[in-house]
């Protein structure tokens, strides 16, 4: 009986045994499958030109490639070789289902209007200028404040009282680094001249440097470049005749620092950190948003964020000072730069 007894027990504990191995090798199944189930995301970074020497392309790139590493997404940067090339990637990227897609520039945005509207349920996103679709963030930058802050530091440092700019195109978009440079210069030097001229594109270095030789034969000693590549014209002509010039987007002035002596700052790789970090985060909404000086998307070298240069004796550190209180006004809404595109 004792015998019969034990024998049942034992049947009882294996059943219960073989129970317990079972559940867990099912649990062990289903968090396998969950796992399998839960993708990475994947996002693709399609640019309408090689990303080359501008700045503006290279510091995008670096910002979604390190919210791709940080927020474990797969990423894809898309360079194209012109127009119709990148309209083809943009629809490349949509067959390839990825999840959000991004792009820049006015020069996106025909392409992107298309496409985006072809394919309502894709989520797209575009820097530095505006597609009003409602599948489609449209992340803009304030470029008018750092600009405002580049002419003040411009006309306090000019001895000739002759400031200029050669800028990229008479477009809209420029019109916000030329009206805000303006306004700043006018602020604080009313008496200065401000002279203007216009490459006619974004990657004409050589237009670039006569434009700005012509500006300093007519007695400017210091020239903005915010003409892009063709930056490197200007670059090239301040360091033959010894005028004082600044650079954009990034900071220009570890090229050379005794005539390179400040750069407007345009942070397109916080912009496209953000943007990946929302998305991720399930706080991507379509729309219009922007970047200013309070957010840290502009800026100005020695006013908002230091520099490996020293500062150059032509500006000086009580400029800097002076500008440092102007971009405190600005933050806290004591001074308004104007938009130039809402006048």
């Amino acid at each position: 009986m004792k015998r019969g007894l034990s024998f049942v027990l034992s049947i009882i504990m294996l059943a219960i045994l073989l129970a317990a191995c079972g559940n867990s090798a099912s649990k062990d199944e289903q968090s396998a499958q969950g796992s399998d189930s839960e993708k990475s995301l994947r996002m693709a970074l399609v640019l309408p030109e090689k990303i080359g020497v501008n700045p503006f392309f290279v510091q995008m790139d670096e910002g979604f490639k390190k919210a791709g590493e940080e927020f474990k997404v797969d990423t894809k940067t898309i360079e194209s070789t012109d127009p119709a090339a990148f309209e083809q990637n943009l629809r490349a990227a949509v067959a390839e289902n990825y999840d959000l897609i991004i792009t820049a520039t006015f020069q996106a945005e025909d392409a992107l209007k298309k496409v985006a509207a072809e394919n309502p349920d894709k989520s797209f996103a575009i820097v530095d200028t505006t597609v009003d679709l409602p599948n489609v963030r449209s992340v803009g930058f304030r470029e008018y404040e750092g600009a405002y802050l580049l002419g003040a530091a411009a006309g306090l440092s000019t001895k000739t009282d002759k400031v200029g700019m050669i800028a990229a195109m008479d477009v809209p978009l420029i019109k916000k680094y030329t009206e805000g440079f303006k306004a700043g210069l006018e602020s604080v030097n009313p008496d200065a001249e401000f002279l203007v001229n216009y490459v006619g594109g974004f990657n004409d270095p050589a237009k670039a440097k006569e434009l700005a030789l012509v500006q300093f034969g007519k007695g400017a000693d210091f020239i903005a470049g915010a003409s892009a590549v063709g930056d490197l014209g200007v670059f090239e002509a301040a360091k033959e005749k010894g005028f004082y010039t600044s650079g954009q987007d990034t900071d220009r002035t570890v090229e050379d620092p005794e005539h390179i002596v400040l750069s407007q700052l345009k942070s397109t790789d916080t912009v496209a950190y953000e943007t990946v970090k929302d998305f991720v985060e399930g706080n991507f909404k379509a729309g219009a948003v922007n970047y200013g000086l309070k957010e840290d998307g502009v800026g100005l070298t020695y006013v908002t964020r230091d520099s490996e240069s020293p500062l150059n004796a032509f500006v000086g550190q009580e400029v800097i000072d002076r500008v440092k209180a102007i971009k405190d006004d600005i933050v806290s809404g004591k001074i308004v730069v104007k938009d130039p595109l809402q006048q």
